[in-house]
């Protein structure tokens, strides 16, 4: 049977599965025999999107846009709008439900539902299948209480859940005010019921799924529920339990260390937003956070447990310095978290952060992910430089890749001495992207031997171990000149991993 309904988004990888689809498809209530999820990644062509798209002979296309797939969608809805004019598109997701008068692909389509679309997109589908004319182009969604909202746990296929990412929410929504970031908006978070929820992952659990991600904005807002939560997983817990929360930094109370405690390595990772240690910043951008709590939480999590630590840090605030947030930086560095993740300021659509735009200079790039171009603290050189630390911290530090040889680097002096680095290294290849390993490692070499004067012997000795454990073929570039006489043992064979280590010491030649 033709489908009537597609509900489709682009995802920025495959792996990634919707949520907000699945959502969708299980409250379309008698529509739902008639519809079809179908989702994309933002690497395909639209062109071949559009010719998936039409081949079910669709009446209405709802499209979840998201600033990563903004780009890609506006120009498959411009496709769809030509090659099938009396299709009707509706939009959906956060891109879309503010500034709408301003966007082309708002222009393009037939309707918009701005906020929630859990179930007001299957009240336009009865006035559309149903004959009927709404009003209004821009709907707003309707928030209904979250105990009458169908589960959409059950959308998720066996493929799903065998090769993708599978999120899940216990709440929504988000008590705190940052300035950046949408949950502004919000007035509260709200709770799922809690033993539905649990009831819902025990499905998903007896399903084979052992992968968990949290949508949660404040997993452990509540401690109560948290405790439940995690009581729940250690009950079941096995070999292959992976458990991912987004953690407010300065609340851990003891039961919940209690409960960290208990969880074997490789189970938990915590995503914890700290975005600034400046206090004067955070409060002009609304951002309550005890500092000196926040500090002693991460802490004690790297010290006492096994959990993963992804911390974040946002440069281009309002008020933030290239000098305030390397202080900042080199804070958290001493915190010693498994990773930072360096993010630049994104005006995202509907946000409070605007409200600062003149007093601060704040100049925002018009294309999407309308990412901050200069303030009046950091000009435009110095934020495309940033840009590019960013990046090199990912490949180096983040990757895990360096672990012998990153202590050496950053010395007593963290966000000065991985600058330098960063200059060095992109006046030498010019680009931030596509660098082979090998070549990486010769790069790492160079900038630590040119501006940041390790020790040569202790700087190769560093590189050769982390090389040898990357399981790479080949050379590494800085040796084919200069080690040939010499007796350091990853290049001898005396490690113990013969066969790994044996091609680290070939030459040219």
């Amino acid at each position: 049977m033709n489908e009537l309904i597609i509900i489709s988004t682009l995802n920025a990888r495959y792996t990634h599965a919707s949520l907000g689809l699945r959502y969708i498809f299980a409250n379309l209530g008698k529509w739902q025999g008639n519809t079809k999820i179908m989702e994309f990644t933002i690497s395909m062509r639209p062109l071949d999107i559009a010719e998936q798209l039409l081949s079910c002979k669709p009446r209405i296309i709802g499209l979840g846009v998201y600033i990563w797939n903004i780009t890609e969608t506006t120009a498959l809805v411009e496709l769809l709008k030509t090659l099938a004019p009396d299709v009707i598109i509706v939009l959906g997701g956060p891109e879309v439900s503010y500034e709408t008068e301003q966007q082309r692909i708002v222009e393009l389509a037939d309707y918009v539902i701005t906020g929630p679309g859990d179930v007001s997109f299957r009240y336009l589908c009865d006035q559309l299948l149903n004959g009927q004319k709404p009003v209004f182009k821009v709907i707003a969604g309707e928030q209904i209480p979250l105990a009458q909202l169908a589960s959409p746990y059950s959308e998720y296929t066996s493929e799903d859940l065998a090769t993708r990412s599978i999120y899940v929410e216990a709440s929504r929504g988000c008590p705190f005010k940052c300035e950046f970031c949408l949950s502004a908006l919000d007035k509260t978070a709200l709770p799922f019921e809690l033993s539905r929820f649990l009831a819902d992952m025990e499905q998903l659990w007896e399903r084979g799924l052992r992968q968990f991600r949290f949508v949660d904005r404040t997993f452990n807002l509540k401690i109560q529920t948290t405790i439940a939560i995690l009581d729940f997983f250690l009950e079941r817990l096995d070999a292959d339990t992976f458990l991912h929360f987004e953690l407010i930094p300065d609340h851990l109370p003891e039961t919940l260390k209690e409960r960290i405690l208990r969880f074997p390595a490789g189970s938990l990772q915590f995503e914890i937003g700290i975005q600034t240690f400046n206090p004067d910043v955070q409060a002009l951008i609304s951002r309550k956070q005890d500092n000196i709590k926040s500090a002693n939480n991460i802490r004690w999590l790297r010290e006492h447990s096994v959990a993963h630590l992804h911390t974040d840090l946002i440069f281009g605030l309002p008020g933030e310095s290239l000098q305030s947030f390397g202080e900042g930086f080199d804070r958290l560095i001493a915190l010693n978290p498994h990773e930072i993740q360096v993010g630049i300021l994104k005006r995202l659509r509907g946000t409070p952060i605007i409200r600062h735009s003149d007093a601060f200079g704040m100049v925002y790039n018009p294309q999407p992910p309308y990412n901050i171009l200069r303030t009046d603290s950091v000009d435009f050189d110095t934020m495309q430089q940033m840009n590019r630390f960013a990046r090199y911290w990912d490949m180096i530090a983040n990757s895990g890749r360096f672990g012998h040889t990153l202590p050496l680097l950053l010395g007593d002096s963290p966000f000065e001495r991985f600058w330098k680095l960063t200059e060095w290294v992109y006046a030498e290849v010019q680009q931030t992207h596509k660098i082979a390993l090998p070549r990486l490692f010769g790069l790492v070499h160079g900038a630590g031997q040119a501006v940041l004067a390790i020790e040569r012997t202790t700087l190769e000795d560093a590189l050769l171990q982390d090389y040898a454990l990357t399981g790479q073929k080949g050379q590494i570039p800085f040796l084919a000149a200069g080690l040939k006489n010499s007796h350091n043992p990853y290049l001898s064979g005396k490690s113990g991993n013969h066969r790994q280590l044996r091609f680290v010491a070939k030459l040219d030649g």
